[in-house]
C-alpha cells in the first residue's frame, strides 16, 4: 500500500516551489501517493507582503536565492505588489484534484508567479494557468465563484491549523509525520523507508 504524503503549500511561498524537485524524486523512487494541500500564509484580512519593503528582499538574498542556486532552480522575487492572495487559486486546486491534475496545476501556478512574474490572484491569470495544463475553462470559471468550494477551502484551512498544527509551509506529512523545513529528496526517502519498515513490522505482528 502506498505511503500517503500530504504537502501543504502556499503559491506565494518560494520554498514550496523549491521543494518540488525533492517531492518528484520521492514519487519516482518510492511507492507514495502525494496530495497537494492548501495553506494560506496570510489569509484575508491579514495584509500580504510588498516586495519593495525591506523584509522580502532580505529573505530572498539570505535564504531563497542561495537555496535556488544550490538546487538549480530558476526563481525571481516577483514584482507584484502587494503579493496576491491565493484563496481563488486554491479553489481551482480543488477542481485540479478532482481531475487528477493537482501537481501539474500547482507547478504551473508556481512558475507563473516565480518565473513569469504574473499576478496569480487575478481571475484571468488563474484561468489561463489552469487551462494551460488542460483544465476546462468553464469548470475553472465556475470553481472561482463557487460558494461550496470556498466553504470547503476554509474548512481545509481550519483542519490544517487547528487539527494538524500547520504553521509554516512547506508542511510535508508522510503518513501523518511532519517533516519540517525544505527537506532534500534523500531525507524524504529516509523517512519513507523508516515508515515502510515500521508498517511491515506491524503487519507481521497482526
Amino acid at each position: 500500500m502506498s505511503l500517503k504524503v500530504d504537502v501543504f503549500v502556499d503559491y506565494v511561498c518560494p520554498f514550496c516551489f523549491l521543494v518540488e524537485d525533492a517531492i518528484e524524486e520521492l514519487k519516482r523512487d518510492r511507492d507514495v501517493e502525494v496530495r497537494v494541500r492548501p495553506f494560506e500564509l496570510r489569509p484575508d484580512p491579514v495584509p500580504t507582503l510588498r516586495p519593495e519593503d525591506e523584509y522580502l528582499p532580505r529573505i530572498w538574498r539570505s535564504s531563497v536565492y542561495p537555496m535556488a542556486e544550490r538546487l538549480g532552480v530558476d526563481i525571481t522575487l516577483p514584482s507584484v505588489s502587494p503579493q496576491p492572495r491565493t484563496e481563488k487559486a486554491f479553489l481551482v486546486l480543488q477542481l485540479a484534484q478532482e481531475r487528477g491534475m493537482a501537481e501539474q496545476y500547482s507547478e504551473a501556478m508556481f512558475k507563473a508567479f516565480f518565473q513569469d512574474d504574473r499576478d496569480i490572484g487575478a481571475d484571468a491569470v488563474i484561468v489561463d494557468v489552469a487551462t494551460s495544463v488542460g483544465l476546462d475553462r468553464a469548470e475553472v470559471e465556475e470553481a472561482l465563484h463557487s460558494r461550496q468550494r470556498r466553504a470547503r477551502h476554509r474548512a481545509d484551512l481550519d483542519h490544517a491549523v487547528g487539527t494538524l498544527g500547520v504553521d509554516a509551509v512547506p508542511g510535508i506529512f508522510v503518513e501523518g509525520e511532519l517533516v519540517r523545513g525544505v527537506p532534500s529528496a534523500a531525507r524524504l526517502k529516509k523517512v519513507a523507508d523508516r515508515l515502510t519498515e515500521q508498517r511491515g513490522r506491524q503487519e507481521m505482528k497482526s
